[in-house]
């Protein structure tokens, strides 16, 4: 019985993780960058926010310039990235 819940709860997480949207982190706020980004608190989110706001960032390596960010947070979270300026 255990076994069978601990299986199920991975394979909810893993569930929740693939159905998670990308976040346009130009225009997203920082709740939006936060929620829809593993690993990213809201600190982060606002850093973020912040760059992506003052200069529109076009490529998951812009998010670098971002203290806390490294290449491995990067490549987690690079494939819900969104790069798309406000018309």
């Amino acid at each position: 019985m255990l076994l069978k819940t601990g299986l199920l709860i991975a394979l909810l997480s893993f569930s929740a993780s693939v159905l998670s949207s990308p976040v346009n982190v130009n225009t997203g706020s920082a709740e939006e960058i936060s929620s829809a980004l593993k690993g990213i608190g809201p600190t982060k989110a606002v850093a973020i926010s912040k760059l992506c706001q003052a200069t529109p960032c076009t490529k998951p390596e812009d998010l670098l310039q971002v203290k806390g960010i490294g290449e491995k947070t990067l490549e987690k979270i690079k494939m819900d990235l969104v790069f798309k300026t406000a018309k």
